[in-house]
């Protein structure tokens, strides 16, 4: 497993990492047995940066994380959000004592002492000009309950704003072959200021794994059943913002790209980790196989310039004109 620097000290974090919004439960219910087994196979595999959030199975994901972490010595980067918790809510959640809160709760359930990385989850555009968030953060970082901070963020505006911002060390985004705007509006930007990119949703909530058809259906509690529309929250977070039906069409085709031998999970993953800027890319997984399967990307040489020209064609002239949701 190779790394890359990570935030404002550099510190080396593996490339891929582990998201662990499907052990919340938000994907269909992950057994217990099978959570901590897919965190032990992410180490195992050399996978060293978690990535979770507080509302995430209303806290159920970093439990997990906190009991992996209190039977296991490895020496794992966790990094969390808050600010999508039901209690108090919106717009509560954005004081400094509700913060202060969901900080010192999500230190507990993690069993830490210091979180290395918090993020604000997607919080309101008005929220993150208004800038008095990022002053709870750097206060939380000067008390010591956590080492760095971050924003999770749903469009380049955003990150944009959160760019302004003194001391921040990471943004979160919405990166994959169907959402490659990014590269040109934002990447630079970040990197110039040596703010560094997890890209979520790298397969698109699975359509880049190639194995989806028009039939395919999903549980009730899944949020590509309950959300792919947007019904819920931010229809980006659901195949990328494609009607599901656009993005199996668009996948058949896009499957004719892939090189020989790989996979199009493989050459999905590989593409984002070909982007420099980007300090790691945090896949999920419901079974231990995936994990293995994407921790594998990181020994994979990168795409040929042709191949990545095809691929940025084939975003603009097929793929743009149906993203749905902020961008």
């Amino acid at each position: 497993m190779h790394k890359r620097p990570f935030g404002p000290d550099k510190k080396m974090v593996s490339e891929v990492g582990l998201g662990t919004w499907q052990i919340g439960g938000s994907w269909g219910t992950v057994e217990d047995k099978t959570a901590m087994e897919i965190l032990r196979t992410a180490t195992q595999a050399g996978i060293t940066f978690f990535d979770t959030a507080d509302v995430y199975g209303d806290g159920r994901s970093e439990r997990f994380i906190g009991k992996f972490l209190k039977d296991h010595p490895e020496k794992v980067f966790v990094a969390t959000k808050l600010g999508r918790g039901s209690s108090p809510g919106w717009p509560q959640n954005f004081t400094p004592e509700a913060m202060i809160k969901h900080t010192e709760n999500s230190l507990s359930r993690l069993g830490l002492e210091r979180i290395d990385l918090i993020q604000l989850h997607c919080v309101p555009k008005e929220v993150l000009a208004d800038g008095a968030v990022f002053d709870v953060l750097r206060e939380l970082k000067s008390q010591g309950k956590i080492a760095d901070f971050g924003a999770s963020v749903e469009t380049v505006d955003e990150g944009l704003i959160c760019l302004k911002e003194k001391g921040i060390a990471s943004l979160q985004v919405i990166f994959n072959i169907y959402r490659q705007k990014l590269i040109t509006d934002l990447f630079d930007k970040a990197k110039q200021q040596q703010v560094s990119i997890i890209a979520r949703v790298p397969l698109a909530s699975g359509l880049l794994s190639g194995k989806m058809k028009k039939s395919t259906t999903f549980a009730a509690t899944d949020h590509r059943n309950f959300n792919r529309d947007g019904a819920a929250f931010n229809v980006g977070e659901t195949f990328a913002g494609l009607p599901f039906e656009k993005g199996v069409e668009l996948t058949e085709e896009l499957a004719g790209f892939k090189p020989e031998g790989m996979t199009l999970a493989q050459m999905a993953l590989r593409w984002i980790l070909d982007h420099e800027a980007v300090s790691v890319v945090i896949p999920g997984a419901s079974r231990t196989a995936q994990v293995l399967d994407n921790a594998a990307i990181s020994d994979l040489s990168p795409l040929s310039s042709e191949l990545h020209k095809k691929l940025e064609t084939f975003y603009k002239e097929k793929v743009a004109q149906h993203i749905r949701g902020p961008y």
